[in-house]
């Protein structure tokens, strides 16, 4: 069953712009799948995952996620199904003054009664477990730190170590590289394939690094005015096509540790054609 079926899917705007932020938008994503979705800034992209996060509401068109209709169902029911889903934002929203295992943990509160999530905001219910996922992003010294007292790319990392204690099957990550350098990049998008694939789980990864997008992903989706510009595996994409997407826009930057990848060619060669 694919975790998402979407068919000439609009959004609007929540400012009432005239046009749509996204339109006409087919999609199928299976469950397990794992694929990156590229385009300039302002193409949609972020727009999409909130969709499919549940996040915002289609105006037009089909959507299903795991066999079923979101909007058609009450509150409680599409309350239920979000607890499948995980969106990590390219800026999680954590407390600043909360400690950051507590902030890790937060990520099961979906399945924790009230009273068991209060008495974990004074004794953390399982530090071991946040301990080992923020290691998996190289933070584990940064356990009992407050939020507030962590750069932004550890806040990023911090964010994304709450998506491994989510039970959820669809994982959708926003820009999770843009405050990281090219080492702790290659380790977080190895992470989050290698987490999504042990637990069978749907991801969904947005990136400005078209390069890195090409090395660790064989879906490619790009975006481009609210549409899908194409829908490829990654050896179909060529520079030609990088070129057009970002085309007027600054060319996205290779990742300086491309080692000579063909996904880096790629990216050069969309400088070289605008």
């Amino acid at each position: 069953m694919p975790t998402y079926q979407l068919q000439d899917l609009t959004v609007r705007h929540l400012g009432g712009r005239s046009a749509p932020a996204l339109q006409a938008i087919n999609l199928t994503v299976e469950q397990g799948e794992q694929l990156a979705l590229i385009g300039p800034s302002g193409a949609g992209k972020t727009t999409l995952l909130a969709t499919l996060s549940l996040s915002r509401k289609p105006s037009e068109g089909s959507f299903h996620a795991f066999g079923v209709e979101p909007w058609a169902l009450g509150e409680a029911a599409r309350h239920r199904l979000r607890a499948q889903l995980f969106l990590a934002p390219q800026t999680p929203p954590l407390p600043p003054r909360q400690r950051v295992v507590t902030a890790v943990l937060a990520a099961r509160l979906p399945q924790w009664s009230v009273w068991r999530a209060l008495v974990s905001l004074f004794k953390p219910e399982d530090p071991e477990a946040a301990w080992h996922a923020l290691s998996r992003f190289n933070l584990g010294d940064k356990l009992y730190s407050r939020v507030d007292r962590l750069s932004g790319g550890e806040r990023q990392r911090c964010g994304l170590a709450r998506l491994l204690l989510s039970p959820a099957k669809s994982l959708l990550v926003d820009e999770p590289l843009s405050a990281l350098d090219p080492a702790l990049s290659e380790l977080t998008l190895t992470t989050l394939r290698e987490e999504a694939k042990a637990r069978n789980a749907t991801l969904i990864c947005s990136l400005h690094q078209v390069d890195l997008a090409l090395g660790h992903f064989q879906r490619i989706v790009a975006l481009r005015d609210g549409r899908i510009a194409f829908d490829l595996p990654r050896d179909q994409v060529t520079p030609q096509m990088i070129a057009t997407l970002y085309q007027g826009e600054q060319p996205p930057a290779a990742s300086p540790h491309s080692d000579g990848h063909d996904a880096l060619a790629v990216t050069i060669g969309v400088g070289a054609c605008l």
